[in-house]
């Protein structure tokens, strides 16, 4: 296999497991906890941007580093993605404090949901990063 084909599959797995982890976390019904947990899944969510800008890039991203990124991406983009990005939590937070309500049932939806939404952010990223990394590396 290819090192690009290497970082891809590496970066499945990353997003694979983060997703997993945010659908985990969030099934534990904590009634009128939900904004702190939402907080904690935005930082794994975080930990999962660096962590696939490591596999393509092999050094670490600081917040520094990654303003600048989001700045080159454009203020449209970064609005945009933001507002999204915190939009998707709130909703996740409220749906969440509805379904703690309807026991099992309601969690594994809010399980699907907040894995999902995770999964979704981490292949907009991944996405993001093979392109520059396939850019940059370019045979001569």
């Amino acid at each position: 296999m290819n090192n690009i084909g290497r970082k891809r599959v590496e970066t499945v797995l990353a997003i694979t497991s983060y997703a997993v982890g945010s659908g985990t976390a969030s099934v534990t019904p904590i009634p009128g906890g939900e904004i702190p947990k939402q907080l904690m899944l935005t930082a794994s969510d975080i930990l999962m941007y660096t962590t696939i800008w490591r596999i393509y890039f092999e050094q670490e991203l600081s917040n520094k580093e990654l303003i600048q990124i989001l700045t080159e991406l454009g203020i449209v983009t970064i609005g945009a993605t933001g507002t999204a990005y915190l939009i998707s939590k709130a909703s996740t937070a409220l749906l969440k404090e509805i379904t703690n309500w309807t026991g099992p049932l309601g969690w594994g939806l809010t399980a699907a949901i907040a894995g999902s939404l995770s999964g979704l952010f981490g292949a907009i990223w991944a996405l993001y990063c093979d392109y520059i990394y396939s850019h940059r590396k370019q045979p001569i």
